[in-house]
């Protein structure tokens, strides 16, 4: 069994994704740690394929046919592997310096952490807020929504962001963003896999709360680091990451909390969309950029037209777009 397994899915990114698999192949071989890389394609259209087959021929490639979402292909990544841990990693970072050793060197030395993270770290070097706390139904209606500038230095965020404990300490925590996860194959068996139910955003929240639940730790791990590039692949369709984010946000209430919560929260972020959409349309009426005004009302149409509910048909999107995996 190859002590490390590495799965990245990809969409539409490949220079990213060449120095992601740049710098992956420079860690592991540094470390001479043993890995496996396994690259599932959503059927790129800009030549990652090829980059692949052709810069990388040592990393198992699976092309599919469809955009199958970055959680059904984590998971379809996750069954061709055979690495004693996995490593979930967006094409968008890269490893810096020894950082695969280092996670993997920290789980082989803890038998009860089940998952970490390393630090992410913007390209300018500031250090991303990647370590989360569970969110409650309060950081619900806050983070992330129209309300959040208001609640920027509030309790509610600090806490959430874990911003009361030093960025530098290592410590537990309840969830990390999923950028950089890794994750010891046996606590994958035991959690299960991700939640296919989600196309992408809160997978890793969800997993993560699944995985404390059966007694696993989670850490945070600073003196690993990684860049990320944060969306790269989600901002190529402005109004589709709105409706992800958010729908993920509502089935993991309703999945965690309760169909009430979850319908209540539905409603509210409908609510707040009714309102920017409101904005945006005043503001092209009085002419002040009007393309970024016709950006924001698309995307915000697009939201109010799916209902947040897009999770109640598994494997369709309310858009419309097929997530059946044609690999």
């Amino acid at each position: 069994m190859t002590t490390l397994s590495i799965v990245i899915v990809s969409w539409n990114v490949r220079d990213l994704l060449r120095r992601c698999l740049d710098s992956v192949l420079r860690s592991a071989q540094s470390s001479e740690l043993p890995c496996q890389v396994v690259v599932i394609d959503s059927a790129s259209s800009d030549g990652s394929q090829a980059m692949v087959s052709g810069v990388f021929p040592g990393v198992e490639l699976v092309a599919c046919e469809s955009n199958v979402g970055f959680v059904k292909g984590n998971n379809l990544g996750v069954s061709q592997s055979n690495g004693r841990y996995i490593l979930l990693l967006n094409p968008d970072a890269e490893v810096l310096g020894d950082a695969l050793q280092q996670m993997v060197s920290y789980m082989e030395a803890h038998p009860g952490v089940g998952a970490l993270g390393p630090s992410l770290l913007d390209p300018q070097g500031a250090i991303q807020l990647s370590r989360r706390r569970f969110p409650t139904v309060a950081t619900a209606l806050v983070e992330s929504t129209m309300l959040q500038p208001c609640f920027e230095k509030s309790s509610l965020l600090r806490r959430y962001y874990c911003l009361d404990r030093a960025s530098s300490e290592e410590q537990e925590v309840d969830w990390v963003v999923g950028a950089c996860l890794l994750i010891r194959r046996e606590t994958w068996a035991a959690v299960g896999s991700l939640d296919e139910n989600v196309f992408m955003y809160s997978e890793e929240l969800d997993w993560c709360r699944r995985a404390k639940d059966k007694g696993w730790k989670v850490m945070y791990l600073p003196s690993a680091r990684v860049v990320h590039h944060e969306a790269q692949s989600s901002n190529q369709v402005s109004g589709s990451r709105h409706l992800y984010f958010n729908s993920s946000k509502v089935y993991y209430f309703r999945k965690h909390h309760g169909p009430l919560v979850g319908e209540s929260i539905r409603v509210f972020l409908l609510t707040t969309y009714v309102l920017q959409l409101g904005l945006e349309a005043a503001k092209w009426l009085v002419g002040h950029k009007r393309a970024l005004r016709s950006e924001r009302i698309r995307a915000y149409v697009h939201v109010l037209r799916s209902g947040l509910r897009f999770h109640s048909e598994p494997g369709r999107l309310g858009s419309g777009e097929d997530l059946s995996c044609q690999c």
